[in-house]
């Protein structure tokens, strides 16, 4: 049968709250500033609604986990309903279980011959909650229970006398105290008149309701079949007309129905709600209870403290899954494991910014001393960390992903910040790969696919590698001499500035494999970046130009001595980049000495010109006398298992050439 093309035949709309004219609505311009009571229902309510109901050890579990996330207030069972639940009361009471500031609440409806054995299983508790229950609506009045307005009042009262005679009497024997929860069952369906007759009724009949020792009204919202601002209207118009109103606290029990429950529960609070009912991830019948762990960690992402411990919400929800047998969807709120992942490249792109900018905003807290380190982030509303969740998964990189992502995992886990154009080259190599396999690419995927795109290895992986190298000073008749022991300050530039005289000539000898064989490469020029230049045309035919170039310094745990990343653009004379970096290529270099990144950040991006070009035969080289005091020899273990981390200065000594941009291959 089709959807109805006027579903106002078959469908009557949500009633309106009868407010005395002229009245206005107080809840709209209210804001929640502290916590609710809260009351989970995980235990009864909840385990109702499973396919496979919990045992009482696996009960036992999950009321543990309750108590340590901190609720002071859990309904734990239906003891009238078997003699498992009336059991699990027993044991939680008789083993000590239930620590003194929480409150446990056992469920029974208004039936005189039920409400004797609900009582004595609460006996011994230092503080009961009794749910009582009966349907007020005029759909189970009529159809289900066949009772007018009277019948249900009179049926309700009988409940409540027989209730206060028996805790009364319970209270003298244990000294357990007991407080009434009266729950207007489907009261979201109920006439909002009827509803305060009865709950005034009820009242007057417990008689003993105080600030200090109030009565809880359950307003609950059985079905959902009205808007959440329809919810908080009946909220409020049984706040306002309750009576002895200071002695009384309305819970909030929403459903789901129309996957509003979040909504209706906040709106239900600014309206008069008190305290919260509800499941951890929203479990209950049909579309469920309204999640506990959502409308805690709203709260909490406003600064307001719900007075609940989700720090570790991975652990909390393996725990609840496993204990329900169910499973969370990757993008429910806050649970899911998706929900702090990007893969959109405009996403990706902001997040990276917001991590930037908010560091450098909590650096100036902390320098200062003025403002506090507040959380403010595209896309991330709250700290995944102040939940239990690292930033790994904050970016994830895919064939929808852009240059943000790809970079941002690079920096996190090789601590190498690269260059805009740079990120934008990458990316390329990176995207090729995922399409090439439909699939994302993990952030092990991309640290190899880097380090095989720039060569990064103490062993070669393309056609040329850098063993090991010298500078030599030129005289002006253009004779070395002893080989240079200290070069790091020199700026990044191919020539020299114009004022440079002839003495700072210097020769650049390199031992290379290419190819797979040794060969040694020889040139000279105006600093060593120049002179690495005329080695790389003279010997080997690759003439190259300097595009643009980056430095950071980074530091690793484990080595006392920072080390300087270089990022170099190489291009073909007289060509130009695109902003893409199409007709470029970029090489890095990591070292403990300036000088040495430099050379190796040029020898990776050559690579990546050479192509299949033919290289010339190697000629003869003049080797001076070696110094051993003063020679310069880069080892070839220059990329062991060291982690890189941006931010510390760089010493000039080249004593130490460790780094770890290999640690994860």
């Amino acid at each position: 049968m089709p959807m109805l093309s006027d579903p106002s035949t078959k469908y009557l709309p949500y009633p309106e709250v009868p407010f005395p004219e002229g009245y206005i609505r107080k809840w709209p311009a209210k804001r929640t500033t502290v916590a609710p009571r809260w009351l989970s229902t995980d235990l009864r309510d909840g385990n109702q609604a499973l396919v496979n109901p919990m045992n009482n050890t696996t009960k036992l579990e999950l009321f543990k986990l309750l108590v340590k996330i901190g609720f002071k207030e859990i309904e734990i069972a239906y003891p009238s309903a078997s003699e498992l639940e009336f059991q699990f009361c027993r044991d939680l009471i008789e083993n000590n279980e239930i620590p003194d500031d929480v409150a446990v609440q056992i469920i029974t409806p208004a039936r005189a011959d039920l409400l004797t054995k609900s009582v004595a299983a609460l006996a011994g508790a230092k503080h009961a909650i009794i749910h009582l229950y009966n349907a007020t609506s005029p759909v189970f009045r009529e159809v289900v229970f066949r009772n007018s307005k009277e019948q249900t009042i009179d049926l309700t009262l009988n409940a409540v006398r027989l209730l206060k005679k028996l805790t009364e009497e319970e209270t003298a024997r244990s000294g357990t105290h007991f407080t009434l929860n009266y729950c207007l069952e489907t009261f979201s369906q109920t006439e909002p008149e009827f509803a305060v007759e009865l709950g005034n009724k009820v009242l007057e009949e417990w008689g003993r309701a105080t600030p200090d020792d109030p009565v809880l009204f359950n307003l609950a919202a059985t079905v959902e079949c009205g808007p959440s601002n329809q919810y908080a209207d009946l909220v409020e118009y049984f706040s306002n007309n309750i009576k002895n109103r200071e002695a009384v606290r309305l819970s909030i029990h929403p459903h789901n129905d129309r996957g509003t429950a979040v909504a209706a529960a906040e709106l239900g609070l600014l309206a008069g709600g008190d305290r919260i009912e509800g499941c951890l991830l929203g479990n209950g019948e049909r579309t469920g209870n309204v999640d506990l762990i959502t409308l805690a960690l709203n709260l909490y992402s406003q600064g307001v403290s719900p007075k609940l411990d989700f720090s570790n919400l991975p652990e909390i929800v393996k725990v609840v899954c496993r204990c329900n047998e169910s499973a969370v969807p990757v993008r429910y709120p806050y649970a899911g494991t998706l929900v702090f992942s990007a893969f959109a490249g405009t996403h990706q792109d902001a997040i990276k910014k917001g991590l930037d900018a908010q560091e450098k905003r909590w650096k100036e807290v902390e320098r200062t001393g003025k403002g506090i380190k507040s959380w403010a982030m595209p896309y991330i509303p709250v700290d995944p960390k102040d939940l239990g969740y690292s930033y790994e998964n904050l970016i994830r990189v895919s064939s929808q992903s852009g240059k943000a992502g790809t970079a941002y995992v690079v920096k996190q886990n090789m601590g190498l910040d690269l260059p805009r154009r740079m990120q934008v080259s990458f990316y390329g190599v990176v995207q090729t790969e995922c399409e090439k396999s439909g699939k994302e690419m993990t952030t092990a995927l991309i640290t190899n696919a880097f380090k095989m795109h720039y060569s990064l290895s103490a062993k070669p992986m393309g056609r040329l590698h850098l063993q090991s190298f010298r500078f030599f000073p030129l005289s002006p008749s253009g004779e070395p001499s002893s080989p240079i022991s200290d070069y790091s300050d020199e700026p990044f530039s191919s020539a020299s500035a114009s004022t440079e005289n002839q003495e700072s000539l210097v020769r650049f000898e390199g031992q290379m494999i290419i190819d797979g064989k040794p060969r040694t490469i020889q040139g000279d020029g105006k600093g060593t970046v120049a002179a690495v230049l005329d080695a790389l045309k003279s010997d080997l035919d690759l003439e190259l130009e300097i595009g643009e170039t980056y430095s950071d310094t980074t530091n690793a745990d484990n080595v006392a001595h920072a080390k300087t990343a270089t990022f170099v653009e190489l291009l073909a004379p007289g060509s130009s980049p695109s902003k893409s970096g199409a007709g470029s290529n970029w090489g890095v270099g990591v070292s403990s000495d300036v000088a040495t990144s430099k050379c190796r950040a040029l020898i990776s991006a050559a690579n990546g010109l050479a192509n299949d070009r033919h290289f010339p035969r190697a000629r003869m080289v003049f080797t001076p006398r070696r110094s051993p005091s003063v020679q310069r020899q880069v080892s070839d273990v220059w990329l062991k298992d060291v982690k890189l981390r941006t931010g510390h200065s760089v010493p000039k000594t080249p004593d130490y050439e460790r780094t770890d941009i290999l640690a994860s291959s």
